[in-house]
Parts: structure tokens; C-alpha cells; sequence
């Protein structure tokens, strides 16, 4: 019988227990790395690794690149075969080699385009990745602004979570402090009753926001490309420098801006290929022929086209260039107007957000504080209702709502600033 080889048995069960264990720990790593809070950069910083329209425009931009480099090139040369003055009739028809006349030839043609002409080729073509680019820097500003936009609302929903299980356990305190008066024939039956429909009331408040958290974690999960169960962090300070850069540094960072004088530099240099197009193109020719006998031949020839329609044809499309850049240039002075009041309008909606959070922080949050206070201390020295109590605390929770919905907006309208530009860097870069 043949010796078979291999682990013992005593050796493989700690072997595989091992392996089991390795898994399990990784496994672990695994869901804790999904379920672990994500912050504001984290989730920039995924969204803009897994996007799938960032890749589509990268990709539009390799594809632009690849037709960059063949550009400046002369076209390919062509072998031309063929066989001349072939008789057709009498005892000679349809042979090859019996007449001195017939002659097989075979040759190379070559279209010649000046060098200047491929400059200007080269010069369009390498205008197309620069608008390519462009269009990615357009979808990363975007996938950035959807992103800081879906995490900022789920911050907003989880504080507002929060504040509402904050109230619900107060709310339920409260209530099992008025059964006891019940009990105690210090408070009435319509007490809790009224304790009772306020708790529940809170409770179905919390429900609400709950599935708003829900729902702002899968909005934030479509851009992450992965699941998002927290977020974690506090939003930044709504103070942004985009409304501070002057026109000039703002054409630099602002994708519709970029993409627009791409838009122009494009239009310019289709119409300079335009213009060198009025002049033709050249095809050489060299072959080689053999004739009947021994005889051999070489020919040369040149090709020239005759624009005997200039007019209607290569003018026309000169004037077509010219007339599609004027457009780019239009367009471009309407976009800029466009941003530059996008940019005016978002700044004093950020100015006005910061004085309105400032002033609800310095007045309404200590009234109703206050309230509250006054209202519990009414309600222990018999003067005030157990009503009054709850509705001071209702009022208290909704004005803190209140800013924080406020909070939110501003946060929201800084994140459109903030990210409608690109960092510079990356503009140069690109």
C-alpha cells in the first residue's frame, strides 16, 4: 500500500482552528471598519476614491490623451499595387508578361501635411483633453458638494435624535412622576392623561426623526459607495473664503468657469486648423513597374487637390470656427456673470444664517430655558399645572430644534460655497 504523506490529524485541527480564528478577527475588522462613525473628510475622501462619474470623465480623459499623441502624426503611407495597359483581346488578352506595354506595378503613396499644419493639430487636440479635464473637475466639485451636503444632514439628524430622545426620557420621568402624585392624591387623573398624550406625542416625534436619520445615511451611502450606519464630528464653521477670492482666482477654481475658457480655447484652435486647411495636402508617389522582357521602370507623381469651390467650402468652414468661438466667448461672459451672483447670493445667505444662529444663541435659547425653569418652579409651589410644565419643555426642545434646523441650512449653504470650487492645486494640476 502506498505511504500516503501529509498533516496529521493532531496538527490539522489547531491549523484549521487558527485559520478560523485569523477569519473571524478579520471578519470583525471588517464590520467594525463599515460601522465605525465617518467623519466629514473620511466621507469626501471616500466619495471622490469610488465615484463612478469621477472615472467616466477620467476616463474621457485618457481617451482625449491617447487621440492627442496621434495627432501631430502624417498619415499612414499606402502601398499601392496594380497592373498597367493589361490587353483585352487578341491572342496577347488577359496576359500578363507577353506584352512589352503591360507593366505590373507596385508603389507607395504618402499624403504630405506640413509641420505647422500638425502643430495646429496637435495644439486642437491637446485643447480636447484640457475640456475633458475640465468636465472631471466639474464632476469632482459636484461629488464633493452632494457628499459634504449628505453627511451634513445626517449630523443634523442625529443631534436632532438626540434632542428628541432627550425629551422622551424627560417625558416619561414626568409621567411616572405624576402616577405617584396620582397615588399620592396630590395630582388628578387629567394630569396624566395629559402626561400621557404628551409622551406619546414625543415618542412619535422621535419615530420621525429616526427615519430621518435613516433616510440621510442612505443618501450619504449613495456617494460613499459603501454603507454608512454613523456619522461623527461636528460640522465646520460656516466661514468660507470662496466669497473672498477676487474674479481673476475664482476663474482659476470654479469648474463652469474652466470648463467655459476651455470652451473658447477649443473654438480658437479648430478655427486656426481651419484657416491651415485652405491650403491642400499634397500626395507623393514612387513606384516601381515591370514591363514585358526585361524592362523596368520607376515613376513619380504628386497629387494635388484643386479647390475650385474655396468659397462655399473651406471659407465657409473658416467663417463656421469664427462664429462658434464668438458663442464661447458669449457663453463664457454669462457664466461668469452667473457665478460671481451665485457666489454673492450664497455669501449674504452665510452672513445672514451666522447673525440669525448668533442672536436665537444669545435670545431665544435662555428665554426658553427660563421658561422652563419658572414653570417647574410654579408647578412644585402649587401655582402652576403640570400642563404649563410640559408645554414650557415642548416649547424649550422646539426652539432648540428650531436652531438647529437653522444651523443646518447655513450648514448647507456653506457647503454649496465651500466646495463649488475646486482646491487650486488640483486646477493646476489638471
Amino acid at each position: 500500500m502506498p505511504l500516503t504523506i501529509g498533516t496529521p490529524s493532531c496538527r490539522r485541527a489547531p491549523l484549521r482552528a487558527r485559520s478560523l480564528g485569523a477569519a473571524l478577527i478579520l471578519a470583525s475588522a471588517a464590520a467594525y471598519a463599515q460601522e465605525a462613525p465617518v467623519t466629514l473628510d473620511a466621507a469626501l475622501q471616500a466619495a471622490t476614491d469610488r465615484s463612478a462619474a469621477m472615472g467616466a470623465a477620467q476616463a474621457s480623459v485618457s481617451a482625449s490623451s491617447e487621440a492627442a499623441v496621434k495627432a501631430g502624426q502624417l498619415p499612414n503611407p499606402m502601398l499601392a499595387a496594380g497592373v498597367d495597359n493589361l490587353p483585352i483581346n487578341g491572342a496577347q488578352g488577359f496576359t500578363i508578361g507577353q506584352n512589352i506595354l503591360t507593366m505590373r506595378r507596385i508603389g507607395i503613396e504618402q499624403e504630405w501635411v506640413s509641420p505647422e499644419k500638425r502643430r495646429l493639430r496637435s495644439t486642437l487636440a491637446n485643447q480636447v483633453v484640457d475640456r475633458e479635464r475640465s468636465g472631471f473637475l466639474t464632476q469632482f466639485a459636484n461629488v464633493r458638494q452632494q457628499t459634504a451636503s449628505a453627511w451634513l444632514n445626517a449630523v443634523y439628524a442625529k443631534k436632532s435624535v438626540s434632542l428628541e430622545q432627550e425629551l422622551v426620557g424627560h417625558m416619561t420621568h414626568e409621567l411616572d412622576a405624576t402616577k405617584a402624585s396620582y397615588r399620592g392624591a396630590k395630582s388628578t387623573a387629567a394630569d396624566v392623561t395629559q402626561a400621557q398624550v404628551m409622551l406619546a406625542q414625543t415618542q412619535d416625534q422621535l419615530l420621525k426623526a429616526q427615519q430621518t436619520l435613516r433616510t440621510a445615511l442612505i443618501s450619504l451611502s449613495r456617494w460613499t459607495a459603501s454603507t454608512v450606519t454613523d456619522v461623527s464630528g461636528e460640522p465646520p464653521a460656516p466661514q468660507s473664503v470662496v466669497a473672498s477670492l477676487p474674479p481673476d482666482q475664482l476663474t482659476e477654481v470654479e469648474p463652469a468657469l474652466i470648463s467655459a475658457m476651455a470652451d473658447i480655447k477649443l473654438a480658437d484652435a479648430d478655427t486656426a486648423v481651419a484657416n491651415s486647411n485652405r491650403s491642400t495636402n499634397w500626395t507623393w508617389n514612387v513606384s516601381y513597374l515591370q514591363g514585358g522582357g526585361s524592362s523596368r521602370f520607376v515613376s513619380v507623381g504628386v497629387t494635388i487637390p484643386l479647390p475650385l469651390n474655396r468659397k462655399n467650402v473651406e471659407d465657409r468652414d473658416v467663417a463656421e470656427k469664427g462664429e462658434l468661438g464668438t458663442k464661447a466667448r458669449l457663453t463664457y461672459e454669462d457664466i461668469q456673470r452667473q457665478v460671481e451672483a451665485d457666489v454673492q447670493n450664497l455669501s449674504a445667505t452665510l452672513a445672514s444664517g451666522r447673525e440669525r444662529i448668533a442672536r436665537l444663541n444669545q435670545d431665544l435659547l435662555p428665554a426658553a430655558d427660563q421658561r422652563v425653569q419658572l414653570a417647574a418652579a410654579a408647578y412644585k409651589a402649587g401655582t402652576g399645572s403640570l400642563a404649563d410644565t410640559f408645554a414650557a419643555r415642548r416649547a424649550q426642545l422646539e426652539a432648540e430644534l428650531q436652531v438647529l434646523d437653522l444651523q443646518r441650512d447655513v450648514s448647507q449653504t456653506w457647503a454649496q460655497l465651500e466646495y463649488q470650487v475646486v482646491p487650486a492645486s488640483m486646477a493646476v494640476s489638471q
